[in-house]
């Protein structure tokens, strides 16, 4: 199997990097220091999983790339509607694009770009980010990853997918409902990375400060409501899982959206708390949590991408 990974940062160069150490036939898209530093230097990973340097094949342009039969879109949240367009020339006949962002609406852009049938649900659980170009550090265990096709039950492409991502020590099983793993995964990260961002603290101090669990709880609540709304069939005890999961992070902790906000760096905030507030409204779905999180922190997120004179931070 060929497969070209699209984005360079946290989970798409574990991703390439563990795929290449297992002998995959692996490339990436990347851009800018990255890049650079692919090319120059390679790809360094440090793991629990083993620290190592490999060389991948890398590229500013899809085009340049051989056509792959599994394109993994790990771009940001905010970038997939202008990668989109330009993976087309990627897939090789039956090859399918998987989205393995943090929200929860990647799947049907890319699809409304490429053609449902090229494009499958994907979702990843992973703590792994850049620290510093060429070079990405991942905590925790191995990768888990979900796919499944949008409206089918199963998958010889995506089981031979999950079959070389198992290879490459992450675990990866194909799911007949995607809409129920991606949810999961949005329940669970969304609400760390707006009350995070909000309270500008780590995992380990939101989950033990009272008040700021409490809002942590109402936050993951909120997602809970909007997605049986839109008919997610999540399991009851969905919120107390995530709860629970928590707990077994370590302290220190942060999340990209999170981690991007803080530094000033265009993030995902439009994608996960303003997709929440978004597609609560439409459904009718009380939000009040994020309502009023998303108000707090978008004019930090519009002095970010140049939408309002910056402004002094504390």
């Amino acid at each position: 199997m060929r497969i070209v990974v699209i984005g360079a940062g946290g989970v798409g160069g574990l991703l390439a990097g563990l795929l290449a150490r297992a002998g995959t036939d692996v490339a990436l898209v990347a851009r800018g220091a990255q890049l650079e530093a692919l090319r120059r230097e390679g790809l360094s990973i440090d793991s629990p999983l083993g620290s190592f340097r490999v060389r991948v094949p890398a590229e500013a342009d899809p085009g340049a790339l051989a056509p792959a039969d599994a394109v993994i879109v790990a771009v940001k949240a905010w970038q997939v509607a202008s990668v989109a367009p330009t993976l087309a020339p990627l897939v090789a006949k039956g090859g399918v694009v998987v989205p393995m962002q943090n929200g929860v609406e990647a799947a049907d852009r890319l699809a409304a770009a490429l053609g449902p049938e090229r494009v499958a649900g994907g979702t990843i659980n992973v703590l792994a980010w850049i620290a510093a170009p060429g070079r990405v550090q991942h905590l925790g265990g191995p990768p888990r990853i979900a796919l499944g096709e949008r409206g089918a039950p199963g998958s010889p492409r995506l089981e031979a997918l999950a079959a070389a991502l198992c290879a490459a020590v992450a675990e990866a099983e194909v799911t007949a409902d995607i809409d129920v793993a991606t949810w999961d995964k949005f329940l669970f990260v969304e609400p760390w990375g707006v009350v995070g961002a909000a309270s500008r603290a780590p995992i380990g101090v939101m989950r033990t400060v009272p008040e700021t669990r409490a809002l942590l709880e109402r936050a993951m609540r909120e997602v809970d409501a909007l997605a049986r709304a839109r008919g997610v069939r999540l399991p009851a005890e969905t919120v107390a899982s995530a709860l629970r999961r928590m707990e077994a992070v370590p302290i220190d902790a942060t999340v990209s959206m999170q981690r991007d906000l803080g530094a000033g760096r265009p993030s995902e905030l439009d994608d996960q708390a303003g997709a929440v507030v978004r597609l609560a409204r439409d459904a009718g779905v009380p939000a009040p949590v994020h309502d009023a999180l998303y108000a707090a922190l978008v004019p930090q997120e519009r002095a970010a991408r140049g939408d309002l004179r910056p402004f002094a931070r504390t």
